[in-house]
């Protein structure tokens, strides 16, 4: 289609039902794991192989699919990667075996981390001057299709079995397909340019280094967070000692509501101050909060500052990718899909080295607010670095 046919409005809409996809798809695991693993007896060893396929899809996707997005538009990518979904969730709901469920969430992650690059990517470059802004609205649907997919399995639905989930969400990526499929998207933004050039310039881009350590910590933190918080605060030996309903409250209404009350709220603030600046204060904030929800000592205290905690992480990632969207004109997917790539490796690190330091997990624990500290120092560096913002 010519140029003078695109829609900015319609390709908001695609890539706000895309990262909503994602989001549905992203807890999808969680959602279904203890029906998958009583369909297929699995132990806990062969249940801890799932979400590491799911990575190992996300990761390799990730890192691949930014030259061919630059090459062949955001279309392909983003059109590719629901297509890919739409295969594996029909695969999840139809698996005859253990092994093609591992197939299938390889597949799984391979769509997702096409999606996440190429919606991105594509509101990246709609809105230069607010890229930053735009970046935290649109991944604001992120939370809510995290949200959505355990709330009406568990509340609304009172679904039991996988197969039921996934085919209800493959209703929804199929419509999102076919959103896709019919609007009009930029041409490439990198066809001049090789994939090797890409990765010189990234390479040879000091900022480059900052953003993807930040990316790195940051996945890890929220990741940790997500995962262990539970645990925590059911803990018989712990500090505050909740039942496991109170605990999911305060992970899903505490923990996940901050994060979308904060990306709305944030992105007012890149009118007045620059992106470094704004992930600083989230750093230091983080740091603060995480460290003092092991302090609570009551359920409402829990709660409060596991909010505080959401507000603080709202910002991080859709601000870095903005970081790197400003810093990488040229082959911008390619660059924010690496970055994103070592952002994974945060998700496989991090979280798991929570549980295995310090002999207890409150110890563990103390790696998140460690890891923002590490965070913070990053912006420091990001200081003067590379064009990281329109505002100083």
């Amino acid at each position: 289609m010519a140029s003078h046919e695109i829609s900015k409005g319609r390709l908001i809409f695609a890539a706000i039902l895309a990262i909503y996809v994602y989001g549905s798809i992203a807890l999808l695991l969680g959602t279904v794991l203890p029906a998958v693993a009583r369909q297929f007896n699995l132990n806990d060893s062969q249940s801890g192989w799932l979400p590491l396929a799911n990575a190992t899809g996300l990761i390799i996707s990730s890192l691949t699919i930014g030259p061919i997005i630059d090459k062949r538009g955001k279309k392909t990518g983003l059109v590719g990667g629901l297509a890919g979904i739409l295969l594996a969730l029909l695969g999840l709901a139809a698996a005859p075996s253990y092994e093609l469920v591992l197939f299938s969430l390889v597949v799984l992650g391979l769509g997702g981390g096409m999606i996440v690059t190429g919606a991105n990517a594509l509101v990246s470059d709609l809105d230069a001057e607010r890229r930053a802004s735009t970046l935290n609205l649109l991944n604001l649907f992120f939370g809510l299709g995290g949200m959505t997919t355990p709330f009406l399995a568990a509340n609304v639905l009172k679904i039991t079995n996988a197969a039921t989930i996934c085919y209800l969400l493959a209703g929804l990526v199929a419509f999102t397909f076919l959103v896709h499929l019919t609007t009009a998207m930029p041409p490439p933004s990198g066809a001049g340019s090789s994939v090797g050039a890409g990765y010189s310039h990234l390479l040879a881009t000091p900022a480059f280094y900052f953003l993807a350590l930040q990316l790195f910590l940051y996945v890890g933190v929220e990741v940790g967070t997500s995962t262990w918080l539970t645990k925590y605060l059911t803990d018989p030996s712990g500090p505050v000692k909740l039942s496991d309903s109170v605990a999911n409250n305060i992970l899903s209404f505490g923990f996940a509501g901050g994060i979308l009350v904060g990306r709305v709220a944030v992105s007012r603030l890149f009118r007045a101050l620059a992106e470094w600046k704004v992930t600083l204060g989230a750093s230091l904030a983080i740091a603060v909060m995480t460290w003092g929800w092991l302090q609570a000592g009551s359920q409402v205290a829990v709660m409060v500052v596991v909010f505080c905690a959401g507000l603080a992480m709202a910002p991080m990632f859709p601000t870095v990718l903005a970081m790197v969207g400003n810093t990488f004109t040229q082959n911008a997917a390619q660059a924010m899909g690496t970055v994103i790539t070592i952002g994974w490796f945060g998700f496989l690190i991090i979280p798991p080295l929570i549980g295995n330091v310090g002999g207890n997990l409150s110890t563990g624990l103390l790696l998140i607010p460690a890891c923002a500290v590490i965070m913070a120092l990053t912006n420091l560096g990001l200081r003067g670095t590379a064009k990281i913002s329109t505002s100083s």
